[in-house]
């Protein structure tokens, strides 16, 4: 049994002996190996890196900087001292002939007694020499009630002296069950409202969609309220109204006006003048209503009323009050 015992650990000695030889025998290709490891990890680090800051730059902006400084922050003021916003980024570049390029920027303005205003949040955005700073890109706008606009355009630019933003772009607006194009917008710092100016074009969830211009923004009060005081068309599957006086439209009820002299045309080849028109839009209908008098047309009829209701999708038209009728 001590034999045995004695055996074994004669084994156990060589067996380490042999394993302090492989390991010095084989020492500098584990360095080696060590050292590849560390050099792949260092490369997949400034790959992403790279990869971080090719996203936020343009092509023709990646080149060679100037400086370059990670969670850049500032204050600017006015001549009078009073802060106008402050300033954060990931990353920040200078460069000689370029204006500064900012990466995942955060802005907040504030107004002249120091209260916190709009806060502007995007991937990108560049500071010219003048001053003036311009956002790229998907573009978020949370006004001091804590509202949030989306927006995406090619530039917006932030008047600080102002306290205005605007853009002279196409936008694209996310709005509540709607997606509007327009021409450009401008938003002051001290309110919740907003103007998308130009040609605008609402595309509804349920499939309609709405055109005219200069869209009045407003989410004051906890309301989503679009308005436009120009002419509107409004297209849905089988019918397109006309209004001569705008659109207003209430998004929290899904309610909209369609303002002054309406006329509206249906895919049959009815019509119905009106005036004032309502479009319940909720619970996914479509029904339009009207308390004005209504002159609705068919191949075979010709009739006229002091009100209408009519259900877009069953198609059946009511006609209340004082109705005279002519048929063919």
């Amino acid at each position: 049994m001590a034999a045995f015992q004695i055996r074994k650990i004669q084994l156990i000695i060589v067996f380490i002996i042999v394993l302090i030889a492989i390991l010095w025998l084989f020492q500098d290709n584990i360095a080696k190996i060590s050292m590849l490891q560390k050099n792949t990890q260092q490369f997949d680090t400034t790959k992403e890196k790279l990869l971080e800051y090719n996203k936020c730059m343009d092509d023709s902006k990646a080149i060679s900087y100037l400086e370059k400084i990670d969670n850049f922050f500032i204050k600017e003021y006015s001549k009078e001292q009073l802060l106008l916003h402050t300033i954060e980024a990931d990353t920040y570049y200078s460069y000689k002939n370029s204006p500064v390029q900012l990466c995942n920027i955060k802005l907040t303005t504030y107004d002249e007694v120091g209260q916190k205003g709009l806060v502007l949040t995007s991937n990108r955005a560049e500071i010219l020499k003048s001053g003036e700073i311009f956002f790229n890109g998907e573009i978020n706008i949370q006004s001091k009630n804590d509202i949030s606009h989306e927006i995406n355009t090619e530039s917006l630019i932030v008047l600080s002296n102002s306290g205005q933003i605007k853009s002279n772009r196409e936008v694209t607006y996310l709005g509540e069950n709607a997606i509007i194009h327009a021409q450009g917008m401008e938003m002051s710092n001290n309110d919740d409202t907003m103007s998308l100016v130009g040609d605008v074009i609402i595309e509804q969830e349920l499939g309609g969609v709405i055109t005219s211009r200069n869209l009045f923004i407003s989410h004051a009060d906890g309301e989503k309220h679009y308005e436009s005081k120009e002419r509107t068309i409004y297209r849905s599957k089988d019918n397109t109204i006309n209004a001569e006086m705008g659109v207003d439209l209430n998004m929290n009820e899904n309610l909209m006006k369609l303002l002054g002299k309406v006329e509206v045309l249906n895919s049959s080849g009815s019509t119905m003048n009106s005036y004032n028109l309502i479009v319940d839009q909720s619970n996914g209908g479509e029904v339009y209503k009207t308390n004005d008098s209504t002159h609705y047309q068919t191949k075979v009829s010709d009739i006229r009323a002091e009100k209408m209701h009519y259900d877009a999708k069953t198609k059946k038209v009511e006609l209340m009050g004082g109705v005279l009728g002519v048929y063919e």
